[in-house]
């Protein structure tokens, strides 16, 4: 039944469509109707105003009765609503998973801990168009900085709630301060809650000393309505504890009837079940996020002499929470299976303490997470878990504790953010456990060597190579020197370091580095598989790197059949790379109708299994756009490289390597398709970047100025189109040698230049030395030794030697027939007499 005023902007019955994360309406929620009109009202003025609705925020001090106030407003109001969604924002960084969660409600592709920060932005998107709900009220629990929830904040036909002790959100919208009850509601609500005649004065004398505060009016009434104790015996016990506590001058920090009337309850939980106490004490040092019900289930086997006996004890852990919830001490949700314990009884609870105790505590809390946790990150079945685990780490201060195991499900978690494409928020645990490990134990330190380890791959994953390669080079070196060449970690960083050296254009030493790697692993007794695989499925990236694509689609496809047959250590994430890097290979290696049946199986794949927006999924997909434009399907591939990069963009920013990748993609969709100005633009705009990504001497560098350059030349500039060629040419050529892909392509287009610009007999003769290294190289079926044949032809017959240039077009021609038909784009333009460009498009790394 809805309390009075409830009838004020009713609607006929009905519930919203979505309903999620709202925690359960207070059933002793009193008063407070003129905030909640006012609330009310707030919205609907401001909705109807302005064009985009403002976030309304509710500020107080703790215990003041925020949340509830916005946990009533959403059920009292919820028919006014298609979606209500609750979000805790205490912890910004949990913030964009949240978010992203309600995803799938919308219709929209999951986020599951993937690609979580473009998922939060889809889901804002959606919620500002409408589409497919317009009614629409989402809920920012416990805020901080306004600032945290700037990108979070949806603006449009619906409503947004923050609730806050922060009084800078006056500020950033429509504020309605909430105060304490008015001793009127404070009257009431014990009369409610203790649910027997009480008188008013005696009522009243306690509301004022409990200062109105609705928390503590909360303790009182549930010690009084589950003990029968009398309001005249409550107010005695609370005078005598509120003494002691100002006695030992504890108030500092929270309010003084807060800790008194908590103390109360404490003192008589602790009379009449001693256990309860030792379960809410070890949940003081949880976050205040709810608390998952199988870390308790989870840690019987821990070494907790405090907490063991009771969890030994299936029927005293559920009488000592179920009485916890009769205490109004703590929340129990039996439908998430979750406990929750206000932040305020959480402070009290370990100020009570001594130092020795609340690090006895926080150790246990320690060994209860870490034995609860799924032992492999690598499965995404296990993220659920790990996700909900995640807003305990910061408040637990696990990054203090020593335990082997502990360490581990730290490194566990960094590991699970990282595999979940949460990069920022695993660099920040990662680098905490770094700084506290190395403060405690020294630089040195195994558990520190392999924290960094960690934290070379997501500072990969965020495109920050040169830091990458500052962490890893000495790390790397730590390794050998402190765990030994054969150790299991070193050898894993030993592979990590390797992505590194590409990311340096260092190919040919990376795959050095791969071989000998994998020679290790033969030599080991028992490796670990999963670190093989990883060491597999490099090594055949080395060799697409250095031109061997053969060879690299040959070990890919080994990979993925023993992938595919692993029972352990294969997640996901590794298949999806291993499955859209052998259609790559194929790709490269000619065969572009296969590329195009492997790409799809691989986009689809991690559309399924991880999300669209997951990073190695939208990998998946920029590799098929280039597929389908290899294959001449033109206005597809357009269309997904477009999507592409614009989803990389806002998952990972403008400036890192896989977005530059993506647009150079889309760059040479739109000059395939004819439209030179949108290609040339898009060029200029992100050639140069790739000069301060990765630096202005990388092979990618001067490869995709060879894409530039063949559009100077196609715009009517042949003259910078050869300046540009030249020098990428000569640079590739003392990087990479003649032997390989990128610097024959570039001389494929620099003798198009000259022969644009009528120097016949130089395009003759650099086609023809072209020609034999392509030959020699990659044989004579391969597209880039037909795109040189067909060019070439053309400036045999420029330079008189028609009938040899005739032959050599014939040839070619039946090469293209024999291997994709007549109809595909490069046999199309030799068999027109058209010159054929040879682009560029990056590898991911």
């Amino acid at each position: 039944m809805e309390l009075s005023g409830g009838a004020v902007h009713s609607t006929p019955d009905r519930q919203p469509s979505i309903w999620e994360r709202v925690p359960p309406r207070n059933p002793h929620f009193t008063g407070r109707e003129d905030l909640l009109l006012k609330l009310r009202d707030g919205i609907s003025q401001v909705t109807a105003v302005v064009p985009e609705a403002q976030p309304q925020a509710l500020q107080g001090q703790g215990g003041i009765g925020k949340t509830q106030l916005a946990i009533e407003y959403a059920w009292r109001y919820r028919r006014h609503y298609d979606v209500i969604y609750w979000v805790p924002a205490e912890q910004r960084e949990l913030v964009p998973a949240s978010m992203a969660a309600l995803a799938p409600h919308l219709g929209l592709p999951p986020g599951i801990g993937m690609g979580i920060e473009e998922t939060a932005a889809s889901v804002k998107r959606a919620l500002e168009r409408g589409e497919p709900y317009r009614r629409w009220l989402v809920i920012f629990d416990n805020a901080n900085q306004p600032t945290d929830l700037e990108d979070y904040i949806p603006r449009g036909s619906g409503h947004v709630l923050i609730t806050s002790r922060n009084t800078l959100w006056t500020s950033h919208g429509t504020t309605l301060e909430v105060s304490v009850f008015d001793r009127e509601e404070s009257v009431t609500f014990l009369k409610n809650r203790v649910r027997r005649e009480i008188r008013d004065e005696t009522a009243n004398t306690l509301a004022e000393k409990l200062g109105d505060l609705p928390l503590a009016l909360e303790q009182a009434g549930a010690l009084m309505f589950e003990t029968a104790m009398s309001i005249d015996e409550y107010i005695e016990l609370l005078d005598e504890q509120t003494t002691r506590l100002m006695a030992a001058n504890k108030a500092e920090g929270y309010p003084q009837s807060m800790a008194a009337a908590w103390g109360l309850s404490v003192h008589e939980l602790r009379r009449r079940l001693p256990e309860a106490i030792e379960v809410l004490r070890c949940c003081a040092f949880f976050g205040p996020e709810p608390i998952p019900r199988d870390v308790f289930r989870r840690g019987t086997q821990t070494d907790t002499p405090r907490i063991a006996p009771i969890l030994a004890d299936p029927l005293m852990l559920t009488k000592a929470l179920s009485v916890l919830g009769r205490y109004a001490l703590a929340k129990i949700d039996s439908a998430t299976r979750t406990i929750t314990v206000h932040r305020l009884i959480q402070t009290l609870l370990r100020e009570e303490l001594n130092e020795a105790e609340q690090h006895d505590i926080r150790h246990e809390v320690h060994l209860l997470l870490a034995h609860s946790a799924p032992r492999d990150a690598e499965d995404n079945n296990n993220w659920k878990s790990f996700e909900e685990l995640v807003p305990h780490i910061v408040h637990s201060n696990l990054a203090e504790c020593q335990s082997p195991n502990v360490r581990e499900f730290a490194l566990d978690t960094v590991r699970y953010l990282y595999l979940a494409g949460n990069y920022p928020l695993a660099r920040t645990f990662v680098e905490e456990f770094i700084a506290r490990w190395t403060e405690r134990n020294g630089a040195t330190h195994a558990d520190v060597l392999v924290a960094r380890k960690h934290l070379g791959n997501i500072l990969r994953g965020l495109g920050m190579y040169a830091a990458a390669y500052e962490n890893d080079h000495a790390n790397l070196d730590q390794m050998r020197a402190v765990l030994g060449l054969g150790h299991s970690e070193t050898l894993w960083a030993t592979n990590s370091y390797g992505l590194t050296l590409i990311s340096r254009g260092e190919f040919h030493r990376a795959r050095e580095l791969h071989e000998e790697l994998l020679n290790s692993y033969q030599e080991c007794m028992d490796p670990d598989p999963a670190n093989v695989f990883r060491a597999r499925h490099n090594l055949a990236i080395d060799y697409s790197l250095t031109s061997d694509y053969a060879r690299s689609r040959d070990l890919l496809q080994n990979l993925l059949r023993d992938l595919s047959t692993a029972r352990h250590g294969v997640g996901p994430r590794m298949l999806l790379g291993t499955y859209s890097g052998l259609s790559r290979a194929v790709r490269l290696c000619g065969d572009y109708e296969m590329a195009c049946d492997l790409g799809q199986d691989a986009f689809d794949y991690g559309r399924q299994q991880l999300s669209p927006d997951h990073h190695q999924t939208l990998l998946a997909a920029k590799d098929l756009s280039i597929a389908k434009r290899r294959l001449g399907h033109l206005e597809d591939a357009l269309e997904l490289a477009e999507d592409t990069h614009t989803r990389l963009r806002q998952l990972l920013g403008e400036q890192h390597p896989d977005t530059l990748a993506a647009a150079v993609s889309r760059s040479n969709a739109y000059r395939m398709l004819g439209n030179l100005d949108r290609a040339f633009a898009l060029a200029l705009e992100t050639v140069p970047q790739y000069s301060l990504v990765y630096d202005s001497d990388h092979p990618f560098t001067h490869a995709c100025n060879g894409n530039l350059a063949v559009l100077h030349r196609l715009r009517g500039e042949p003259a910078k189109a050869r300046e540009t060629n030249q020098a990428a040419v000569d640079a590739l050529v003392r990087r990479l040698g003649w032997p390989h892909d990128y610097t024959l392509s570039s001389a494929v287009n620099l003798q198009s230049d000259l022969a644009a610009l009528g120097e016949t007999a130089a395009a003759r003769r650099l086609g023809e030395e072209t020609l034999e290294r392509l030959r020699t190289l990659f044989g004579a079926d391969h597209f880039l030794t037909l795109s040189c044949a067909g060019n070439l032809a053309l400036d045999l017959r420029a330079a008189g030697a028609a009938e040899e240039g005739d032959r050599l077009l014939q040839d070619t021609l039946a090469r293209y027939r024999a291997q994709n038909g007549s109809g595909h784009p490069d046999a199309v333009l030799a068999a027109r007499g058209v010159r054929i460009n040879c682009d560029f498009d990056p590898q991911s790394i």
